[in-house]
């Protein structure tokens, strides 16, 4: 081979390598570098609602536990299902793009403008139950843990649909927007079923203390 046809070869890889690296560096830019930024309102919804979502997926394997009512067991069932699924989905996404799972910024300052008008009362995000709270469920039995766990539930489940609105009103991303779409969606429908569960519970509970009251007060000694 003459010189001239080596240099022309040398010249054709280095070309070659040239456009595969290039190809390469933009289509790992692409996944990388092509999703939402750190600071944005999906980045930052990725992260708090996978939070948001383990609270509720605890509070529903807790009262799976602590009552064997069939109809709060299977709500509880499907809502760890399908919340379970659904952190997946956002671990996935900030996988993708690149993006730490954790961040420094506080929960909820990518909404903080719209998270100020969510009625906040102090908690790291709307609707998440305390410590003492979750205590008070783990230790609660039958009627009084399944009270306790709608009570519990239908607040976080506001607070949920609170923050999908959230990023329904200033995240960009397709996924995220139709993900949030779908939470809204599916829990203000969870919201009214737990509702009217929890009015049927307290609505017996007062049968039963009206009856306890005339059993009491109407069961004296009679004397003949």
């Amino acid at each position: 081979m003459t010189s001239i046809r080596r240099r022309a070869v040398a010249v054709v890889l280095a070309v070659t390598v040239t456009v595969a690296v290039t190809v390469a560096v933009v289509v790992t830019g692409a996944a990388v570098f092509g999703g939402p930024a750190d600071d944005s309102a999906d980045a930052g919804f990725a992260r708090d609602m996978q939070v948001h979502h383990a609270q509720a997926v605890r509070m529903a394997m807790i009262v799976r536990d602590r009552t064997s009512d069939e109809e709060v067991r299977t709500l509880a069932y499907d809502i760890a299902l399908t919340q379970q699924q659904q952190i997946g989905q956002m671990f996935a996404w900030l996988d993708q793009w690149g993006l730490p799972q954790t961040s420094l910024a506080p929960p909820m300052a990518w909404a903080a403008q719209g998270h100020a008008a969510m009625n906040h009362t102090g908690a790291a995000m709307p609707g998440m139950a305390t410590s003492a709270q979750l205590q008070r469920l783990g230790e609660a039995r039958d009627r009084a843990a399944e009270t306790l766990f709608l009570q519990l539930m239908i607040a976080h489940h506001r607070g949920g649909v609170d923050m999908a609105r959230a990023v329904l009103r200033s995240g960009d991303d397709g996924r995220v927007r139709r993900l949030a779409g779908a939470i809204v969606t599916a829990q203000a429908a969870e919201i009214s079923l737990m509702e009217r569960m929890l009015s049927a519970r307290e609505a017996g509970q007062g049968a039963r203390q009206e009856t306890g009251r005339e059993n009491t007060h109407g069961g004296g000694v009679s004397h003949g």
